[in-house]
């Protein structure tokens, strides 16, 4: 259970590159507000990736008076800031902080960690029959499925409700995932679908500040990726099941996100928002904007499979707007192997996910510590999907925080007005493997027979 963290904000307004500003103010304010400091006021969202200098605009036109600020960058930005502060009108200003999917920690790239695929299952060629849907084999059949028992709980639950996921969009074409995808909305173009689509010119100064520099793409005709009479794991580097190209972009983890979530709540609906650029950035407001979007088109749950080191209050008062419309908020704990802090996955109002290896041991990438751990879950060679019709395995705590975000569905499907709160203490029926990893590893079973028993208080 993560325990209640008192955290005090400390406004950190950079005199740097920094010249972006989350702005509360009354709308009926803002005219004045900006004769007032030489800003030009947009009437539509400023350009999340090219904004224009000196200008104020709303982040999105449905949250209610929040705007982004755009300054100069220079000498001056100090003093325009402090005039800022000083104006009677602003409510609160902070920083549009960059955001980024979770870095992974490169000294765990090696081929005796992070780069093995564990064994627990003999066959997996082929395709099975999932939920009506035909499926590569090694994909339902994986360890991690077995170690979350997803099976044992669709005794209980299939999946119900709509879970969004905040990152790079999704491959509506994917036949695993077509019948279960809500169109969503892409907030890097403004623009509707979310389609997941390789727009980036993927090089190597990618690679090192992505959770996708650990994706590979597998081929699905291999026979025997998995062996079930060795304990062995096979090693990428050697093994013939990989393609032999590491995905270097953001490119594709939408897609497998929604394909773990899909993995353990098949019956489930899942809601593309697209708020991550391909090469893994984004901003703040660019976040908010597609939280905000998610709760007000029905979403349930939300898995944020992100993290930045800094506390906001909007963020934080955005996920009071989820929780008190009843969301349940998922994020990941982040992949620095270290007992820190990170955003979302911090905050009281959601539920922070670490990954562990197949053998019930936190991964060496994986942040932990009661503060920001909810639970963990497999984090470690997870099979999914990903765009033009393949697989991939992931390492991270991306891949970790979905199967958590699957398994509030799951929750839903025998409560459909549990909230963060009961959906948490539910999840935390988990299977106790240490310190620092809150609950200990997700147990799909037990959360739901517990939520089962306890589905009328």
């Amino acid at each position: 259970m993560k325990r209640g963290v008192v955290l005090i904000l400390v406004l950190l307004l950079r005199a740097s590159a920094q010249d972006r500003y989350l702005v509360r103010i009354h709308s009926d304010e803002v005219a004045h507000f900006a004769l007032n400091h030489g800003l030009t006021v947009l009437t539509a969202p400023d350009d999340p990736r090219n904004p224009k200098i000196g200008s104020i605009g709303p982040i999105a036109g449905f949250v209610q008076d929040l705007y982004v600020a755009t300054l100069a960058s220079g000498p001056s930005l100090p003093r325009a800031l402090q005039f800022i502060q000083g104006d009677p009108s602003v409510q609160r200003i902070e920083a549009d902080q960059n955001v980024k999917l979770p870095r992974k920690n490169a000294t765990t790239r090696n081929a005796t960690t992070s780069s093995r695929l564990s064994a627990a299952a003999s066959s997996v060629s082929g395709s099975v029959s999932h939920f009506g849907v035909s499926a590569w084999s090694a994909y339902v059949n994986q360890p991690a499925a077995g170690i979350v028992r997803i099976q044992d709980a669709h005794r209980f639950a299939t999946g119900a409700g709509t879970v969004a996921f905040l990152d790079t969009g999704v491959d509506f074409t994917n036949p695993v995932l077509a019948g279960s995808l809500n169109f969503g909305w892409d907030f890097t173009t403004n623009t509707p679908w979310g389609w997941e689509t390789n727009t980036v010119q993927v090089s190597q100064s990618t690679t090192s500040i992505l959770d996708d520099d650990s994706i590979m793409v597998l081929n699905q005709s291999t026979t025997s990726i998995l062996d079930q009479s060795t304990t062995s794991i096979l090693d990428q580097s050697t093994t013939s099941i990989l393609d032999g190209t590491p995905a270097t972009s953001a490119y594709g983890h939408g897609t497998m996100i929604a394909g773990i979530i899909h993995l353990v709540a098949p019956t489930a609906r899942l809601l593309p928002v697209k708020v991550f650029w391909n090469d893994g950035t984004s901003n703040l407001s660019t976040v908010l904007s597609g939280l905000y979007w998610a709760v007000n088109h029905g979403a349930k749950v939300i898995n944020m499979s992100f993290s930045m080191s800094d506390y906001s209050a909007e963020f934080s008062k955005a996920l009071d707007y989820a929780n008190s419309n009843g969301v349940i908020s998922v994020a990941s704990a982040g992949n620095d192997g270290q007992q820190v802090i990170v955003y979302p996955a911090g905050y009281s109002q959601a539920m922070g996910v670490a990954s562990t290896n197949n053998s019930g041991q936190r991964s060496s990438f994986s942040n932990y510590g009661d503060s920001v751990v909810t639970v963990a879950a497999p984090g470690e060679g997870v099979i999914s999907t990903y765009p033009n019709f393949q697989y991939a395995a992931g390492w991270g705590t991306s891949f970790s925080t979905p199967f958590v975000s699957g398994a509030a569905a799951l929750l839903v499907d025998i409560s459909g007005n549990i909230d963060e709160a009961r959906a948490q203490q539910a999840i935390s029926q988990a299977s106790p493997i240490g310190p620092g990893l809150g609950a200990g590893e997700l147990d799909l079973f037990q959360a739901c027979g517990y939520q089962a028993t306890h589905r009328g208080h």
